[in-house]
C-alpha cells in the first residue's frame, strides 16, 4: 500500500516562501494523478494543486494565481510544493494525496484520491 510523508512545514513571515516535499514509498508514476491539499481549522479542505503523472500536466487553483508550484522528482519518487507570496490565509494543515483511477473529476477535487499523508503544519504569522 502506499504511504506518503509530507515534510517542510513550519513558521513563515507573511511574503516569504516555503518548500513542500512529499515522499512516496513507491514509484508516483504508477499512480493518475498526485495532489496537494490543505485544511484551516474551520473550513473545509480545499485543492491546491495537482498533477497528472502521465502527462505531466498540472492544475492550480485559481485563487492561488500562481503563488503555489507543484512539481515532481520521479527519481526520488517525491512530489513537491513550492509556496511563493505567502499570506496568513494560507495558514493550515497541508496534505499531499495520490490518486489510482481516471474519473470524470479533474486532479484538483479531493474526492477521488485514495491515499493520503498524514499532513505538515504551514504557520504564516510576523
Amino acid at each position: 500500500q502506499l504511504q506518503l510523508v509530507e515534510s517542510g512545514g513550519g513558521l513563515v513571515q507573511p511574503g516569504g516562501s516555503l518548500r513542500l516535499s512529499c515522499a512516496a514509498s513507491e514509484f508516483t508514476l504508477d499512480y493518475y494523478a498526485i495532489g496537494w491539499f490543505r485544511q484551516a481549522p474551520g473550513k473545509e479542505r480545499e485543492g491546491v494543486s495537482c498533477l497528472y503523472n502521465s502527462s505531466g500536466y498540472t492544475i492550480h487553483a485559481d485563487s492561488l494565481k500562481g503563488r503555489f508550484t507543484i512539481s515532481r522528482d520521479n527519481a526520488k519518487n517525491t512530489v513537491y510544493l513550492q509556496m511563493n507570496s505567502l499570506k496568513p490565509e494560507d495558514t493550515a494543515v497541508y496534505y499531499c494525496a495520490a490518486r489510482r483511477l481516471r474519473t470524470f473529476r479533474l486532479c484538483l477535487s479531493g474526492y477521488d484520491y485514495d491515499y493520503w499523508g498524514q499532513g505538515t503544519q504551514v504557520t504564516v504569522s510576523s
